[in-house]
């Protein structure tokens, strides 16, 4: 009787602790499926894309995409959002040799205010760049490009839904005249949905079109992810599968996907 008073004891005193971190926890989830969210997180995204060319070759493609939330004033946030790519391509057609290094790199600024419109939706805006910071010339434009972006979505009863969107036209080049310009239009409508569990369930389409060469490429990702702790530490692991319902002539069919987030809650 003595040792269930003190296990009772101990369970109650802890009922506190436990509301906390579930509230903490789920205020988490919430935010990885925000992308103006104020969280600082580091994802380490790897793909596999299948079957390209006449070699039917692979790509892998490891994104290194760290998120910094800057406060700006009472009102604004600024959401930098940065993609480094990693990439090691085989051969994807006789004479075009095989490739690895790094691609150019895309990085976003969105001004996004903190709080919610009265209906709900959140938002942000600004510029979106180019770096043309390819080690090989066949893994990147070779051209300086900025344009504008924009996201806007809303929460709510776990559900997250809405669309990001950005224009990139390059304005100099790194690599001579020779290189196409770059015309791009990259829109990504997505909807998931968060369990109590914080199992966050997702499907987007990353689609691009490039007008140069008057071509849609349209990857569709169906994504399940479980956020986690390990000693204190919040991250999120992603598993996903993408199939291409549209491309360039020689262009994958399908691919996977891969990701570990780290999260940095203030």
């Amino acid at each position: 009787m003595k040792t269930r008073t003190i296990l009772v004891a101990i369970l109650a005193s802890l009922q506190p602790y436990a509301a906390w971190a579930s509230e903490d926890e789920a205020e988490l989830a919430k935010k990885l499926t925000n992308p103006v969210a104020s969280l600082i997180s580091v994802p380490i995204q790897a793909n596999w894309d299948f079957h390209i060319g006449p070699n039917d070759a692979t790509r892998f493609t490891l994104n290194v995409q760290p998120v910094i939330p800057l406060s700006l004033n009472d009102e604004t946030n600024l959401i930098i959002r940065t993609i480094l790519p990693v990439i090691d391509a085989a051969s994807p057609a006789p004479g075009i040799p095989s490739a690895s290094g790094f691609g150019d790199i895309v990085q976003s600024f969105f001004f996004s205010p903190k709080a919610p419109t009265s209906g709900g939706w959140m938002w942000g805006a600004g510029p979106v760049f180019l770096w043309p910071t390819a080690t090989n010339d066949l893994l990147g434009s070779g051209k300086w490009g900025a344009g504008p972006t924009a996201v806007l979505l809303k929460q709510s009863n776990g559900w997250t839904y809405g669309i990001l969107a950005n224009q990139l036209l390059s304005y100099a080049s790194t690599g001579g005249s020779n290189r196409t310009k770059v015309n791009a239009t990259f829109i990504q409508p997505f909807l998931s949905y968060t369990t109590k569990t914080y199992t966050t369930f997702g499907i987007n389409t990353e689609s691009t079109y490039d007008w140069e060469g008057h071509q849609w490429n349209v990857p569709l990702n169906l994504t399940v992810g479980q956020l986690f702790k390990i000693g204190g530490q919040p991250m999120q692991f992603t598993l996903g599968a993408r199939y291409y319902a549209e491309n360039a002539n020689g262009g994958p069919g399908w691919g996977a996907r891969a990701a570990l987030t780290f999260l940095f809650p203030k």
